[in-house]
């Protein structure tokens, strides 16, 4: 069950980082005002909304089982940047990225084989 709610967790991590990205996306920032207009924009708030939910659900994960077996697990948040990165915003998908991810889903079910 923590395995699911770690990954869950992970993937709520990368939704709230993708907002970000998105509010982010295409904005000047050249001073302290249009970094604050940053801040307050639609999506860097549900951004920090997601975030802020998924840091709660990650404490009490790591009350509920061992960070040393936790926290690698957590590294299936490069598999969903991955996906999101390249569907929705349509980085390059190298063969490099493909390999580290699989290098990672690997060590995920190394780590979780009891």
């Amino acid at each position: 069950m923590l395995v699911l709610l770690t990954i869950f967790n992970s993937m709520l991590m990368v939704a709230g980082q993708t907002l970000w990205k998105l509010g982010a996306s295409g904005k000047e920032v050249h001073s302290l005002g249009q970094l604050l207009r940053l801040f307050l924009g639609p999506y860097v708030i549900l951004g920090l909304v997601v975030y802020a939910f998924a840091s709660v659900l990650w404490i009490y994960i790591l009350n509920k089982g061992e960070l040393s077996y936790l926290y690698p697990i957590q590294s299936t948040a490069f598999i969903f940047a991955l996906f999101i990165g390249t569907t929705f915003f349509k980085e390059e998908l190298t063969a490099t990225k493909i390999i580290g991810v699989l290098v990672i889903c690997l060590g995920v079910i190394i780590i979780t084989r009891k």
